[in-house]
């Protein structure tokens, strides 16, 4: 079902992106990548316009991506989303039956502070991407964010549950799901929107607290946390978010739909440093305020996916988090 299939991955070069497209390409998919490298990837590593605290040890993840993107001979196009004639050559040249979308600022303190950057990088692309879909892409993904709901209202939530976000990023991304809604109303494209919570895993950059931890922890310093640590976030693996998307694209009950393509099981944070602690029994804590501009969460249903698309996640924290602290250690101390 996925052989041949043109896939184009916009944004394709940060975390989510290029483990998508390595697990495509395994699966005998016709994969191209669009991105322009700049945000959060090798441009923004160079000058280190993010203040990322190991600029070397992020470099060594990005090289490692690009490594994995050229073992596997999937083309790469160096183009910034926001130019639209140059993503319209790609288009008309490639002409992909399915375009994931996933350009974006994809750090919510960071959207914060720096909102223009975020709008233009964001919806701009977004806006040049289905524009130059409608009528030729029979199938256009978008990944969003748990974000959208704001502060969940109950400890599980559903995908028909009000979405009320907080901050711009948050409020950027349920934009972005309410106009490519109305391309769909008036362009008929189809469309599937994703929304992921608490990601981690292998070559991340993007400070998510997953990756905080860890980096921490290698580099001898102490793990700061925002609160109690005992808030639960629905913490997803990169492999079942990947999973999810795969089935998402193989499968027609997901057109014109929305999907939580989470773990389905929400954890405390300080599940994180339990698990960390047989890796680095030394490790050490410090808990500050709480950021009120981040929402608090729970668990995202994942009925809706398993009813509609067949998607079972299978990476549990326990593991999923083992496997990636066990990369990281690997990637660190290589020479």
């Amino acid at each position: 079902m996925l052989k041949n299939k043109k896939i184009l991955i916009i944004g394709g070069a940060g975390f989510i992106g290029h483990n998508l497209a390595l697990k495509l390409k395994s699966l005998k998919a016709n994969v191209m990548i669009v991105d322009g490298l700049t945000i959060n990837n090798l441009g923004s590593i160079k000058k280190n316009t993010n203040n990322l605290p190991h600029p070397k040890l992020s470099m060594k993840i990005i090289k490692e991506r690009i490594r994995l993107i050229k073992k596997y001979r999937i083309p790469l196009k160096k183009i910034d989303a926001r130019n639209y004639h140059k993503l319209s050559k790609v288009f008309n040249k490639f002409k992909p039956s399915v375009v994931v979308h996933l350009a974006a600022v994809s750090h919510a303190n960071r959207s914060n502070k720096d909102p223009h950057s975020t709008f233009d990088h964001s919806l701009r692309t977004l806006e040049n991407s289905l524009d130059n879909s409608r009528g030729i892409v029979d199938h256009f993904i978008f990944l969003s964010s748990s974000m959208v709901y704001g502060n969940f209202k109950k400890n599980v939530v559903n995908e028909d549950d009000k979405c009320e976000p907080l901050g711009i990023y948050a409020a950027l991304k349920y934009s972005a799901e309410q106009i490519i809604k109305s391309y769909h109303q008036v362009f008929k494209l189809p469309y599937t929107i994703v929304r992921p919570s608490a990601l981690y895993g292998e070559r991340c950059i993007s400070r998510r607290v997953g990756q905080i931890f860890i980096e921490n922890c290698l580099n001898q310093k102490k793990i700061n946390i925002e609160g109690d640590g005992k808030e639960k976030l629905d913490f997803t693996y990169i492999q079942d978010l990947v999973a999810g998307v795969i089935e998402i694209i193989k499968n027609k009950n997901s057109l014109n739909n929305i999907f939580n393509i989470t773990y389905g099981n929400a954890q405390p944070i300080n599940k994180l440093i339990e698990i960390l602690k047989k890796d680095f029994p030394k490790l050490k804590i410090q808990y500050t305020k709480r950021d009120k501009l981040m929402p608090k969460r729970g668990t995202l249903s994942t009925k809706k996916a398993k009813n509609f698309i067949n998607y079972n996640s299978k990476w549990p924290l326990s593991k999923g988090y083992k496997e990636y602290i066990n990369w990281y250690k690997e990637l660190f101390y290589r020479r």
